[in-house]
């Protein structure tokens, strides 16, 4: 049996991995690349496959990255199934359906650019068609359960504590080489946190692919999460200033809305106006609330009292363009949670241009800023940055609440790792730039002594029973 490396090396983005057992080939997510042009080129090239000989889709959960190119593997020939947790499928319904929409919006901006310099015109990734056609192969498979989706693979599911729905998944795999156990981490959640359940690891492996966003650092302290935001929201109001958070619709969203709402009710922060400027943070929320099952104690206990975490009392939500405008027409104090999180597209480019350019306001990062996006520029002290063809001044005061993030720190990583009862035969480090891949091995080597690797993009590694 062999795994091959298809994506997420040496990068945040991407992610997938490749199968071989026997003659079956079964793919561990499909997902886009993101950030730099020359990432995102990859997209119509990666992964370098037959489509119509690849027999399962397995997603660990539904952002673009993991997600974001199976409808273009189903226009490209393929016909099997895609399996998910039930959470994940919905959440992918979302997901694809919007990022439809920007593939053929991309594809027209660069047509026209192309056909003025005498170019041919390019297609989308995919459409809504597509899109539509992928989450029809979708089939659920719950936590926990041992399903054999071919004879000689077995996938398991496991909570992986992330977003909603997300898991990391361990192959059982049989052939002419042998018995061994793969696992997927997929990415792994920063707990504790509100809202869902911490993750659950694996205690057998032969093999391990684990995420290494956050490799080279620690978070702040939970605990700290509510101290930074009363300090930020307090200082808003007492300047009448706007605190703008660009956020990922899935996950982020929800928990910074829970987190507001849990300080406003403890009179921790006045109740100033807070707009929700996402219609899909206001679908994935809506998802949200229709799989309870997903959630830990705290949450449930909330609810049971009849207080919505997500919905705090302030809450407006824009529903249309027209109300995403009024909002920077209106005078703080306000909150305004916008898409999307790395400030790439999405209404939040808009709130940046209204609001990057004055001293008195807020910007609040609650989430991973690839390299090469308008985020990590503005986080790396950029003192300009070009909005709609406009230059804008960023002189608003910036923060990051690394708690917020969904993705464990190194020493939750390591935490993670720690659970399986022998050490795997070997773990190899993906989902990461260079520089936290490089400290994160260095650092697992030194603390628990496991045999870890850095695969290179394409890399093919033969797994024989030892």
């Amino acid at each position: 049996m062999d795994l091959t490396f298809l994506g997420a090396t040496g990068t945040v983005t991407g992610s997938c991995y490749l199968m071989t057992v026997g003659n079956r080939r079964v793919m561990v997510d499909c997902g886009m690349y993101q950030g730099k042009p020359e990432l995102m080129e990859r997209n119509y090239v990666r992964p370098p496959v037959d489509w119509s000989e690849v027999d399962a889709i397995l997603l660990t959960h539904a952002h673009i990255d993991h997600c974001g190119l199976i409808p273009r593997a189903v226009k490209l020939g393929f016909s099997g199934p895609v399996f998910a947790t039930p959470a994940t499928a919905d959440i992918t319904n979302i997901m694809l359906a919007d990022s439809a929409e920007i593939q053929i919006g991309d594809a027209e901006w660069l047509s026209r650019k192309r056909v003025r310099a005498g170019k041919a015109p390019v297609e989308p990734l995919y459409d809504e068609k597509d899109a539509e056609a992928a989450l029809r192969r979708f089939k659920l498979i719950e936590y926990e359960d041992e399903r054999e989706i071919y004879p000689g693979i077995i996938a398991e599911y496991r909570d992986a504590g992330h977003i909603l729905g997300s898991a990391s998944i361990r192959l059982s795999c049989s052939d002419s080489d042998g018995n061994r156990k793969i696992v997927f981490s997929g990415d792994v959640g920063h707990w504790p946190a509100p809202i869902l359940k911490d993750p659950v690891g694996f205690e057998h492996a032969d093999i391990v692919l684990c995420e290494s966003t956050y490799g080279n650092r620690l978070h702040d302290d939970v605990s700290k999460r509510k101290s930074r935001m009363t300090e930020i929201v307090k200082e808003a109001y007492k300047h009448k200033a706007k605190v703008v958070i660009p956020s990922f619709a899935v996950g982020r969203t929800q928990e910074v809305l829970y987190i507001l709402g849990e300080l406003m009710t403890a009179n921790s922060i006045p109740r100033i106006p807070i707009y929700l400027d996402s219609p899909m943070a206001a679908e994935a929320t809506s998802v949200h609330e229709r799989h309870p099952d997903c959630y830990d104690k705290e949450t449930v206990e909330r609810i049971l009292k009849h207080d919505n975490p997500f919905k705090p009392d302030s809450l407006h939500i824009s529903k249309s363009v027209k109300d995403s405008i009024r909002i920077n027409r209106r005078k703080g104090p306000m909150i305004i949670i916008a898409g999307g999180g790395m400030c790439e597209g999405g209404r939040i480019q808009h709130h940046l241009k209204h609001s990057l350019w004055d001293q008195k306001n807020h910007i609040v990062f609650v989430g991973y800023q690839a390299s090469g996006t308008t985020g990590r520029a503005i986080l790396n002290g950029a003192k300009k940055v070009r909005l709609f063809g406009e230059e804008i001044a960023v002189k608003a005061n910036l923060h990051t609440i690394g708690a917020f993030s969904a993705h464990a720190d190194r020493d939750g990583l390591i935490d993670w790792l720690e659970n399986f009862q022998n050490p795997p035969g070997a773990v190899f480090l993906v989902h990461g730039e260079p520089d936290a891949a490089k400290s994160f091995k260095a650092h697992i080597e030194k603390t628990i002594g496991y045999n870890t690797i850095i695969p290179e993009l394409d890399q093919v590694v033969k797994i024989s029973k030892s």
